[in-house]
């Protein structure tokens, strides 16, 4: 009899951890600017060690990851994780499930964002499709938060890289018009936190490879400038905790400087951590001082949230 109740206590364990951590096809119905064509499949490589980063290519059909917290550690908040890439791929393991699994280790529910990669093969307009996706699935969470025991007051993004640009993108055009809805459910985040973001778009710093992939290899100055989100900080924006490296070479800790210099001129409280070492697409942090930023963030979420 102790044998049999304990096989149904770990099913029932195993049944909530499934619920818990189920995947779902963000768009209901049609996907809006969709390109139907059996040319493009999406595609994973990598993932088979530590040190080889797991890489999904070609995303059709954008889907969320949901992480909830345990019940006992939650305390309300949720975030929208969104891997890097350079708008070519997705690091949707150190970028994405990691996070997800150290965001529900500290009471935060989270939320893996597979946004569409730009693809003119698929998408009418790929400059839009993963801000489309971004905003629907930040709808998403916030039309389900009762039943996630989520407070829709306390959701906010989390974007690595190209996936900071989108973070950074829902922050500052989270009410922009990408696709048609009934705005019951706001796709603003309640805050942001962006990891050795892409922020800018202009010449000066921008990450090339990330602006061609989303604008194409001659964007006008008019798609620059809009996805240049430093030029669209404005009194609604939320407050933004930045994580940079100074020997970055992908991308430029300016990226960072510039988007705090924005937050700070309208009086938005935000922070910036800069460390010495790091380079680039680190995730959760290869053992330098980097690695703290882990800690940092935990610790300026706190002060966030119990405001």
């Amino acid at each position: 009899m102790k044998s049999i109740n304990l096989l149904i206590i770990i099913l029932l364990i195993s049944i909530d951890q499934m619920l818990a951590q189920e995947e779902f096809l963000i768009w209901n119905t049609s996907i809006p600017g969709q390109i139907i064509t059996s040319k493009v499949q999406e595609y994973k490589e990598g993932g088979s060690s530590k040190t080889d980063v797991l890489r999904v290519y070609q995303v059709v059909e954008p889907t969320i990851k949901k992480y909830l917290a345990p019940k006992e550690k939650a305390n309300g908040a949720a975030v929208l994780i969104c891997p890097g890439g350079g708008y070519k791929i997705l690091a949707i393991d150190h970028e994405g499930y990691q996070i997800a699994e150290w965001l529900n280790n500290i009471g935060i529910s989270a939320f893996v964002l597979k946004s569409r990669l730009p693809d003119d093969r698929i998408m009418k307009d790929k400059s839009v499709g993963p801000l489309q996706d971004a905003q629907k699935a930040m709808r998403i969470i916030r039309k389900n938060a009762n039943e996630w025991n989520i407070n829709p007051n306390k959701i906010g993004v989390l974007g690595f890289s190209a996936g900071g640009h989108l973070a950074a993108s829902l922050s500052v055009h989270y009410d922009a018009e990408v696709y048609t809805n009934q705005n019951i459910y706001s796709a603003r985040p309640d805050f942001s936190i962006l990891i050795y973001p892409v922020i800018s778009f202009q010449d000066e710093f921008t990450h090339h490879g990330s602006r061609t992939n989303l604008l194409g290899k001659s964007p006008s100055k008019k798609d620059i400038d809009y996805f240049s989100n430093e030029l669209h900080i404005n009194k609604y924006t939320p407050p933004a905790l930045l994580i940079h490296s100074i020997d970055d070479d992908g991308v430029s800790v300016e990226n960072s400087i510039t988007y705090l210099k924005g937050l700070k001129s309208y009086g938005i409280k935000s922070g910036l951590h800069v460390f010495s070492d790091g380079g680039h697409g680190y995730g959760l942090g290869r053992g330098g001082t980097h690695s703290f930023w882990t800690k940092n963030a935990e610790n300026w979420l706190n002060f966030l949230l119990k405001k």
